[in-house]
């Protein structure tokens, strides 16, 4: 049944225009005024709940301030909006025309009444806007402590010390620098910094220290811990309490880090803050001491007992472990998951696939592998060091420049940290050899002794065969998970296709375990091919011979062995951890990722992701209707203009006005965007890993600072020096007695 408007002379109804038509409000006042405006006489001795039931006006007869359109489907009033555009006029034009729209003509009393009513609505606004603001102002000055002077003069003092601190931490200035020697006194570039602001007309620094004592240290070790913990805490504090709004979290970890001799565990939170924008951001380190079991327990307190977090909300686990912590971080993950079943333990969207997969298969063998390429990393990050490797390349292909293009071009794309690393290591191990004997033999002198230390050290390792046949079995092994876990780091829909592609790559694992013979012969022959060009001799390794009885040496063969001990190991390891980073639940959450549009899109929205959201169920507001839901969702983007493009990303799709009118969906995205295997948004600034790398690789490693690396790291987070003030005056109020009893020394020496 269409809609009527019901204001004078209009004629306007919901069938003829596009026209929002918007009901009498039910409160009884501003109804009332809507009548008043409007002068319908017969709508007078109507109740407000008639009104709002049967009566409309039509969005013309309101200032367009007042109308808000939420989405090309709903426009909504303020909720303060009155009608105030009316044409009670037209009708004088033709008087014989019948109207069943009367307008009600005003008497002086009426006019008069109104005018009243008007100005003294607007005078008790005033009124109580003026109130509010005094009890405001009241409040305020009744809640601010009243603080003495020298209570002001210490807390200016402190506001100085923090502002150093964090420029400090910001810029990656350490606080004390190294020693030349024992003899010679250490610099110290915090007191240096407060000589500076003193010397520069800081009031505050300058009161407090003119009468110390000349080459005396202006704050002891103690009192700087105390300024760095309270600055960290304060960063972090601003961080998590976006975390704690959002609810849903991830758990990510990083390599290892040591400050003075303890490991620690880099601990990342991933999470969608209120904007709905994914965040990936660093919050502390962890000690790694104790067995998984020890290790457990601390994270859980961390998260729970100091960061007031839940780890019930938590959505994922990634982490990055290499050489032997490994292993105790897989007892980790299993462990989480244990007790937390919805933790799930994906790769992470840092680190490729193959890297991943390689570093958690625990054999000796593959261990030394990863940490020579790691060494190697290391080794060409000078211009020295890669233009020997650079001309290592080039002689050993001098009859085939494409090779040696695409070589040099992969040494500077960082080839250590793709898909394919074990392709372009075994097309690099020749002339790597002729680099490394050549910075070893050091003819013109231009290396030291630790560079040709470190040539000589990587050159016996890769000189084994053993890691010759270790790299080639890698590289052929991985070539059946290279496109899959390409995908996982690409867009949406590269990881919903992936997902669904998971079959067939075990499919062809087991099908290389099934005929491991034939595989083996294969690689077996490469591995001996390559070892030739590079001159190594093909043998069992000595370690393993020493373990046999003399007498059955000979009967060795290296073609078996090497089945038995490198290449069945690791296709069998491969499979098992890609059954459990992508288990039935994982592939579960990742197909649910059809909820993006332009998934929808592709599968011509004949998607069901009913069958795969039990597994967060009860993480949505409205589960029951999830399934109504879900079939509007595909109906409004199947029936979308031309002109509407459908989202590709999940970011892309919660930035969408109207998504908050599908909550369930809303939800939905919230929790699967912080799974650790979908990718971060493209932006412009570095994420939060790569932060900390840099910190590490600008920094000594005998001057790294936990609290300095967390100011370093998270400059982009706002902090309040003001608050970093208050929450140290709280924390040690014994400096605060020990300040006021060295004014009261001073006032009585003057």
């Amino acid at each position: 049944m269409p809609n009527f408007c019901a204001a004078p002379n209009c004629t306007r109804k919901s069938t003829q225009s596009d026209l929002a038509f918007f009901r009498f409000p039910r409160d009884p006042e501003r109804c009332r005024i809507w009548v008043e405006n409007c002068r319908r006489a017969d709508l007078e001795a109507k109740t407000s709940d008639q009104l709002n039931k049967h009566y409309r006006l039509c969005a013309k007869h309101f200032d367009p301030a007042m109308v808000c359109k939420t989405s090309p489907y709903r426009t909504v009033l303020k909720d303060t909006a009155i009608p105030t555009i009316f044409d009670l006029t037209s009708h004088l034009k033709n008087p014989h025309t019948r109207h069943r729209k009367r307008i009600k003509e005003l008497t002086e009393e009426d006019i008069r009444k109104i005018k009243e009513r008007r100005l003294a609505s607007s005078i008790e606004q005033l009124v109580s806007k003026k109130d509010a603001a005094a009890e405001d102002s009241t409040s305020t000055n009744e809640d601010e402590p009243q603080l003495s002077t020298e209570e002001k003069e210490l807390r200016e003092y402190l506001r100085s010390m923090f502002e150093v601190v964090v420029m400090l931490g910001k810029q990656c200035i350490p606080l004390v620098a190294d020693k030349a020697s024992e003899a010679v006194h250490k610099s110290n570039n915090f007191q240096a910094l407060l000589d500076y602001r003193m010397n520069v007309g800081d009031a505050a620094l300058k009161k407090r220290f003119e009468a110390t004592a000349v080459n005396t240290e202006y704050l002891s070790a103690t009192q700087q811990s105390q300024l760095l913990d309270v600055c960290e805490n304060t960063v972090r504090e601003e961080m998590l309490m976006e975390v704690r709004e959002s609810r849903f979290f991830s758990l990510v970890t990083g390599d290892l880090v040591e400050f003075s001799s303890e490991r620690h565990l880099p601990l990342f939170l991933r999470f969608v803050n209120q904007q709905n924008v994914l965040r990936e951001e660093f919050l502390d380190f962890v000690l790694f001491d104790g067995d998984e079991s020890s290790l457990v327990e601390r994270l859980e307190a961390q998260l729970t007992d100091r960061w007031g977090l839940s780890m019930e909300d938590c959505r994922g686990q990634a982490h990055k472990a290499t050489g032997s912590s490994t292993t105790k971080m897989k007892a980790v993950a299993v462990l989480l998951m244990e007790k937390y079943p919805l933790a799930l333990n994906m790769p992470c969207s840092h680190m490729a696939l193959n890297i991943h997969l390689a570093n958690s298969l625990p054999f000796p063998n593959v261990q030394v592998v990863m940490e020579t390429l790691r060494r190697i990393g290391a080794f060409f990050r000078t211009p020295l060091t890669q233009e020997e490797l650079d001309a290592g390349v080039s002689s050993h292909y001098q009859k085939n420049e494409e090779k040696v293009t695409v070589l040099k071009q992969a040494c500077v794309s960082g080839w250590m940290e793709q898909h394919s690393v074990f392709d372009v290591l075994l097309d690099l191990l020749p002339p790597l050899l002729l680099c490394m004997d050549s910075i070893w033999d050091n003819g013109d002198g231009q290396f030291t002794d630790a560079v040709t230390a470190e040539a000589y050290s990587i050159t016996e390792i890769l000189s084994d065969f053993e890691i010759i046949v270790t790299i080639v079995i890698l590289k052929n092994v991985l070539t059946f998970t290279r496109a899959f876990g390409r995908n996982l780091q690409r867009e949406t829909l590269d990881v919903f296709f992936a997902a669904n592609s998971l079959t067939a790559v075990l499919h062809s694992l087991n099908e290389v375990n099934d005929n491991i013979d034939v595989y083996h012969e294969f690689w077996y022959e490469e591995a001996v091919s390559l070892a030739n060009v590079m001159e190594i001799p093909v043998k069992v390794p000595r370690l393993f011979l020493r373990k046999q009885r003399v007498a059955d040496v000979d009967e060795i063969q290296a073609e078996a062995y090497f089945k038995e001990y490198v290449t069945i190991p690791v296709i069998r390891g491969i499979m098992q951890e890609v059954e459990d980073m992508f288990s039935e639940t994982n592939l579960k959450a990742l197909k649910c990722l059809s909820l993006v549009p332009a998934v929808m899109g592709q599968m011509k929205f004949n998607t069901t992701e009913e069958n795969y959201a039990d597994v967060y169920r009860n993480d949505l507001p409205n589960p029951d209707t999830l399934p109504a839901e879900l079939h509007c969702w595909r109906i409004k983007w199947k029936h979308r203009g031309k002109e509407v493009r459908l989202p590709t990303t999940i970011h892309e799709t919660l930035q969408l006005p109207d998504v908050k009118f599908f909550p369930n969906v809303n939800s939905f995205l919230k929790v699967l965007s912080t799974l650790p295997v979908l990718k971060l948004e493209e932006n412009k600034s570095d994420t939060a890993s790569e932060r900390l790398q840099a910190y590490l690789a600008g920094t000594p490693a005998k001057q790294w600072n936990k609290s300095l690396a967390m100011l370093n790291i998270n400059t982009h987070v706002k902090h309040d020096l003001d608050v970093m003030v208050d929450k140290y005056c709280r924390l040690y109020p014994e400096d605060d007695a020990e300040a006021e009893e060295a004014a009261e020394e001073d006032a009585v020496v003057k």
